[in-house]
């Protein structure tokens, strides 16, 4: 992973991110980049989204995606993916990239058809997209395979779309053909025969192809929210419908949300003149109870005493927005390397982060003792799930996820202000919290997780 990422920023509004939210629509699609009417921007934002399930008995999902939303010339974040353009024109382009498929049997509550089945879990894979476009016209081609040695199977999807747009909106329909691999059909839908039982007979699915229709659109709302819809409906191969687990009907679904975009800031990453942020830092896992929303509010401030682990790490920064609607608050994006000492229990591990963070600044003493107030949202992938969330879940029996969520609260002051030094104005001290979080559960992107980890530390963080 390169140190610094400096690309200038896309702003990915509903088609981009949308599709990405369901496992049997067009998952990160090169079509729906249509859409998009400025390309120097970025966004966060949230779909909620509500699909029938394709498994017998089971009820209708409610899942929440976040959106977290980059893209750069080379380097692009789409929500539960990410990649690296190999090429680009402005009519067709090639892209190498990573995503989290959101597929496997319900895990808030099994349905009877399930009972004693061995879960089937998300699963990671890598692809390559090839995408054409032309006036109102969108072709796209994907082909990818599980990384993850979960279902090891493997998929090839087409899709054609074609948009219209007006003033602050946009609507876009789109027909898509998924092949999907025996492996992968017989991982999600299949029955092994230690797994047999009367209502449910041993069963090896085979290929087939899906094919799925959706409709997708973005209506903006004041100068930077944009309300995000859509709805779609498969049709699955008889490899899958003729599966005792599955349902032999059609699947449907709907999402609705918001997308808040940043693209209009005074700083943008490719200026020579911004500068680059780098924050050093070291910190501890915080006591059993002592939560964020605590630690935050000073009500708990007590580091885990039992089997205490550290963390250490390097964040690059670069100001994105300056003075975000004439008001006293900067956003800064960072990428970043986190090391995990686990002190002996488990193996040490690295963690990558990636956010967005906001900085408010506008003090009445600030002109004395400049002062920040930082508020990051972003993502966290560990190479190994810390201790301190293996052990929490444990006692709670619930899951745990390498992908979370990524909050950074922060404070801190100017050491050239305390000191007097105008030379060190822009280094900063401060503490801070690393919060990893899979969203109350609400996430199937992020496994799930109803839980995860805090560890307070303390930084210095100064502008190159």
């Amino acid at each position: 992973m390169h140190p610094v990422l400096r690309p200038a920023l896309l702003r990915l509004a509903l088609l981009a991110t949308a599709t990405c939210a369901s496992p049997l629509a067009i998952a990160q699609n090169a079509t729906l980049g249509s859409l998009l009417d400025e390309p120097q921007s970025a966004g966060l934002g949230g779909l909620v989204r509500v699909e029938a399930s394709p498994y017998k008995g089971a009820d209708q999902r409610v899942d929440l995606l976040p959106l977290y939303l980059y893209e750069g010339d080379r380097f692009f974040l789409r929500s539960n993916s990410a990649g690296i353009k190999l090429t680009q024109r402005e009519d067709r382009g090639l892209e190498l990239f990573v995503e989290r498929r959101l597929e496997g049997y319900p895990e808030d509550e099994t349905p009877p058809i399930l009972d004693g089945m061995r879960p089937r879990n998300s699963e990671a894979d890598l692809g390559v997209r090839l995408y054409w476009k032309h006036d109102a016209h969108s072709l796209d081609l994907t082909v990818r395979q599980d990384i993850s040695n979960t279902s090891k199977g493997s998929e090839v999807r087409s899709a054609y779309g074609y948009i219209w747009r007006g003033e602050g909106w946009a609507l876009q329909p789109v027909l898509s053909l998924q092949w999907r691999s025996a492996k992968l059909n017989d991982y999600y839908f299949g029955v092994e025969q230690d797994e047999a039982d009367i209502p449910r007979p041993a069963y090896a699915a085979g290929s087939g192809l899906d094919v799925t229709a959706g409709l997708y659109g973005r209506r903006r709302v004041l100068q930077n929210w944009s309300v995000l819809g859509g709805a779609y409906l498969t049709r699955h191969s008889s490899a899958i419908r003729n599966s005792p687990l599955a349902k032999d009907d059609v699947q449907w679904g709907t999402m609705l949300g918001a997308s808040y975009d940043f693209g209009n800031g005074d700083v943008a990453w490719h200026k020579p003149q911004t500068p680059t942020w780098v924050k050093v830092f070291y910190g501890r896992d915080s006591a059993d109870g002592c939560h964020m929303i605590k630690i935050m509010t000073f009500s708990c401030t007590r580091l885990n005493s039992d089997d205490p682990t550290d963390i250490w790490g390097v964040h690059i920064g670069r100001p994105f927005v300056s003075r975000l609607n004439g008001w006293p608050m900067d956003l800064v994006g960072y990428v970043g390397l986190l090391r995990h000492e686990e002190r002996g229990i488990q193996p040490d591990a690295w963690q990558i982060d990636a956010y967005m963070k906001a900085f408010y600044y506008g003090f009445p003493w600030s002109h004395r003792v400049d002062t920040r107030i930082g508020f990051g949202f972003g993502l966290s992938y560990a190479e190994r799930v810390p201790h301190t969330e293996v052990e929490s879940q444990a006692r709670r029996e619930r899951n745990t996820s390498k992908l979370l969520n990524y909050l950074d609260p922060s404070i801190d002051v100017s050491v050239g202000d305390i000191i007097g030094n105008p030379r060190l104005h822009d280094l900063y001290l401060g503490v801070g919290i690393s919060h990893r979080s899979g969203i109350f559960g609400s996430a199937r992107m992020l496994g799930t997780v109803d839980g995860g980890s805090n560890y307070i530390y303390v930084y210095l963080e100064g502008a190159l």
